[in-house]
């Protein structure tokens, strides 16, 4: 089988951590799981002393 695949990037920096809205972030994604797209990977880009800058998310769906 042949794939296509979505590359993502979540930027999840602020002053007190987290700065993005899950709500908007799941309209996203449903959106797109139903448009066939399939998380088959979810990864932080580390800044440095142990915490994420963003997250990066890769889909693939069947072509």
């Amino acid at each position: 089988m042949r794939w296509e695949y979505k590359t993502a990037k979540l930027n999840v920096t602020g002053t007190w951590g987290v700065n993005f809205n899950p709500e908007e972030t799941d309209e996203i994604f449903d959106q797109w799981g139903a448009e066939g797209w399939e998380l088959v990977s979810a990864f932080g880009i580390n800044e440095g002393r142990g915490y994420s800058k963003e997250v990066v998310f890769i889909f693939k769906r069947p072509l």
